[in-house]
């Protein structure tokens, strides 16, 4: 795992935000398990009891469960995988939009824009697999 820190965020959040982001992407999936306190800790470089934080928190937050004698994995709740997905969506819009009303644009402006962006990846062929141009459901 690559973390590169931002000195304005603890590092704890910024790790719990990264772990979050492989879990809502797919690259951990359910059930996963995730490296152990000192495995983490030496793979970024910093101390065990960062990593021990973040983890506490992971489960107060029921990302991750702990099994006794095993070590921690990916919590197998889907909905509490996609709580967290639309949390971060939510929270990523939230700053585009004050961005961009910072920037002067209106509301209707911005619904514009993001329209416009969204149909320009299209054409390109970035929609996300699964989903046609118009970013509706693929049929099988």
């Amino acid at each position: 795992m690559s973390i590169e820190f931002d000195n304005n965020l603890p590092i704890y959040l910024q790790i719990m935000n990264h772990i979050k982001k492989q879990i809502v992407s797919g690259l951990l999936q359910p059930g996963d398990k995730i490296p152990s306190v000192r495995e983490l800790a030496a793979d970024l470089q910093i101390n065990p009891n960062t990593v021990q934080r973040t983890f506490q928190e992971l489960e107060r937050e029921e990302v991750v469960e702990t099994k006794r004698g095993l070590g921690r994995y990916v919590t197998s709740e889907e909905s509490k995988i996609m709580t967290i997905k639309k949390e971060m969506a939510g929270d990523l819009l939230h700053q585009f939009i004050h961005g961009m009303q910072e920037l002067g644009f209106r509301n209707q402006d911005i619904v514009t824009i993001v329209k416009e962006a969204v149909a320009a990846d299209a054409g390109n062929g970035l929609e996300r697999k699964g989903e046609n141009a118009d970013g509706n459901a693929a049929e099988s």
